[in-house]
């Protein structure tokens, strides 16, 4: 509470205590004074031998660091051992992108879906899919939208972000059109007293969560006929790179984002230099 985490961030951190404590445990360590550095690396050298990837343990080392400080100061701990922790570099691999015409083919597939069924589900999905892809916020910020958080006028939503940092983002008229299409067609099938003020919500009128959004974008996704599962992270990645790709400016595309690092969004420039790079190779005779 005192670092404003989202319930994510807390989620991971419990989690990654509960893994070191049982690790420790079978160390027979049974007091948090008999804790060491040692043990600790102990269990991230255990981790990464069953597999966890770098970015997994780099975050590891963070949520430890972060325990062993508090410990120290409030006097579980002699001193703060987990200050000579050393994370390692993540790596960075690129994320999954979307061509424009994918993305295209995957929106169409919903469209004419909506039109076959006219059912209050393909509506909604139709319109979910266009914000995800149209805005690129987070699936967390998409279940959270109420229906006061559109500004048809400036073609604006308001996004409650990570940390409850709220931001201003810019969306476009096809998004828009499919949200009123749901708010005026639809959501009223869906509505019940739990409804609330949320602009999405699922078949039982509650707000929809996030498993169910992610199972919509999963769903959409297959129309394009990947081998790859692609879900609601793809469309942000694929919404930042065709921003870069059409001119956008990286701090333009990092507010968008809601990034709080402009190192995090330089990785869609490295993912548009591929995409130049792989349009070259296969169209240019000389290549």
């Amino acid at each position: 509470a005192e670092r404003n985490l989202s319930e994510n961030s807390i989620r991971a951190y419990l989690a990654d205590l509960e893994s070191l404590l049982l690790h420790i445990n079978q160390l027979g360590v049974s007091e948090f004074a008999q804790l060491e550095l040692n043990h600790i690396r102990s269990w991230l050298a255990n981790l990464s031998t069953k597999g966890a990837a770098r970015s997994s343990i780099t975050r590891r080392v963070v949520s430890i660091r972060a325990f062993t400080y508090w410990g120290a100061r409030s006097g579980w701990l002699s001193r703060d051992i987990g200050k000579d922790l050393i994370a390692p570099k993540p790596e960075r691999s690129l994320p999954d992108v979307l061509d424009i015409e994918s993305a295209a083919l995957a929106i169409k597939a919903l469209e004419v879906r909506a039109q076959e069924e006219e059912s209050a589900s393909s509506l909604r999905d139709l319109a979910l899919v266009e914000v995800l892809y149209g805005s690129g916020i987070r699936i967390s910020e998409l279940v959270g939208l109420d229906l006061g958080d559109i500004d048809r006028q400036r073609s604006t939503i308001k996004v409650m972000g990570k940390g409850s940092k709220e931001r201003i983002v810019p969306i476009g008229q096809p998004a828009l059109t499919a949200v009123d299409n749901w708010i005026n067609k639809a959501r009223a099938e869906l509505v019940s007293q739990s409804s609330g003020s949320a602009l999405f919500i699922g078949s039982r009128g509650k707000r929809i969560d996030q498993r169910v959004a992610r199972s919509v974008v999963y769903q959409a996704m297959e129309a394009i006929g990947s081998d790859k599962k692609l879900g609601p992270h793809t469309l942000r990645h694929s919404a930042a790179t065709h921003l870069l790709e059409g001119g956008a400016d990286l701090r333009t595309v990092q507010e968008i984002l809601g990034h709080s690092s402009l190192a995090t969004t330089q990785i869609y420039t490295h993912v548009s230099q591929e995409r130049i790079k792989k349009a070259y190779e296969q169209a240019h005779p000389r290549a």
